[in-house]
């Protein structure tokens, strides 16, 4: 593999999914090398054209510009005869297809798995849908923020006795889920390399939630306890949370074990902390003094200042960062965690970098969000060969 190599370089993924999930699949299979054609209806394309906020170009959001990155755009409407021939010739050449439509939804259109597979054997097909493919909820329509309720993520976020508060981003389950269905169509296709059959992948958003949840599970099922709503804190550590400084901010303190708060106490400067609650079940039993010791510590200094004392003393701690912070840290600039692309129309655009970082064969943004259709004539004219008749017929129809 030469440095300029990628190692999705000559992967064709068909993007048909629409909003996040199955969409930040191939998006990321974009910054390592696939070709992914994004698939959208003619009318309209992707409502995530649309969401947030205007970028100044019409159809093409921020939040569109930065999800699409490194895909070209080809417009086609898969529930029309012509459109569903013209998928079909695209499915002849693909790897991946990634979709999201509620289940069932390809078979209505004559495009289900038995159809694509015979057309094509290698092909992998990823299908994301808010309750899953099977299942007696398989056709509730789903979001994130479903997921996150059903899956026992928003359950557990916010303060103790109050309503559940959105856990972070409205969309994160929607983006832990496109990294789980990236991470399936990897392994689907490192099978199909071996046995050249390809496979469908199964992803729920409430699944990739659920998944995330450490010991919630096995707890439950062994002594029947119900987590519940915690705060800043967490049930099985202490401290381990977000505490005020004296300049008005938070910082983040995580000491998960006994040796991490023996490091505190040092770093406070209090011995008389580590004799009384130098165990871990000591400290759960007077969570309320310990809590309350360390945030008048905490409180007692600008933030800088309490990082830089924890720091030193190798107590994990961190700055509880607005977005501002985030693009004035010297670290992020440093990893270069943040990339500005210049979008032809818009201008310059700053966007979260690519992630995960390979020493080998890193992946890299081409490009954000594409115009609608911006490729119909090199896939549709050059590619497919369908003439200017041929095109107009589907336009008619409106296929395209």
């Amino acid at each position: 593999m030469t440095a300029a190599a990628k190692p999705l370089d000559g992967v064709r993924v068909l993007d048909i999914a629409s909003f996040i999930a199955a969409p930040h699949a191939a998006s990321i299979m974009g910054e390592f090398g696939a070709e992914v054609l994004k698939v959208e209806h003619p009318k309209g394309g992707d409502p995530w054209r649309r969401y947030g906020t205007s970028s100044g170009a019409p159809d093409r959001s921020l939040a569109w510009l930065t999800e699409a990155r490194n895909k070209r755009s080809i417009t086609l409407n898969l529930n029309t005869p012509g459109g569903g021939g013209v998928f079909k010739r695209l499915v002849e050449t693909a790897d991946v297809i990634t979709e999201n439509f509620r289940p069932g939804t390809l078979e209505k259109w004559g495009l289900g798995w038995d159809v694509l597979s015979a057309i094509n054997p290698g092909l992998v097909l990823l299908r994301v849908s808010g309750y899953g493919q099977t299942g007696p909820y398989k056709d509730r329509p789903g979001f994130a923020r479903i997921a996150h309720a059903f899956g026992g993520l928003t359950y557990l976020s916010g303060m103790p006795g109050e309503i559940p508060v959105t856990p972070g981003s409205t969309s994160l389950g929607d983006y832990m889920t496109g990294m789980s269905g990236c991470i399936g169509v990897m392994m689907a296709l490192r099978h199909r390399d071996a046995t050249g059959r390809g496979q469908v992948i199964d992803c729920s958003l409430y699944e990739s939630v659920f998944r995330a949840l450490d010991e919630i599970a096995p707890r439950y099922a062994q002594d029947g306890f119900v987590r519940e709503p915690e705060g800043t804190g967490t049930v099985n550590a202490c401290p381990h949370g977000h505490f005020p400084s004296g300049d008005g901010k938070y910082l983040a303190i995580a000491c998960t074990t006994d040796k991490m708060f023996e490091r505190l106490t040092v770093a406070m400067d209090r011995p008389d902390l580590l004799e009384r609650f130098g165990e871990q079940k000591a400290r759960l039993a007077g969570r309320a003094i310990v809590l309350a010791e360390v945030e008048a510590w905490t409180g007692s200094m600008p933030r800088d200042q309490v990082i830089a004392v924890c720091t030193e003393s190798g107590v994990p701690a961190g700055a509880v960062n607005t977005i501002a912070d985030i693009f004035a840290d010297p670290h992020v600039q440093a990893r270069g965690s943040l990339t500005t692309v210049d979008v032809p129309g818009v201008g310059p655009v700053t966007v979260p970098s690519v992630f995960p970082r390979l020493s080998e064969s890193p992946g890299e943004i081409a490009s954000l969000g594409p115009a609608l259709g911006e490729a119909n004539d090199k896939i549709y004219a050059r590619e497919l060969g369908l003439g200017a008749e041929e095109i107009e017929k589907l336009k008619q129809e409106g296929a395209v």
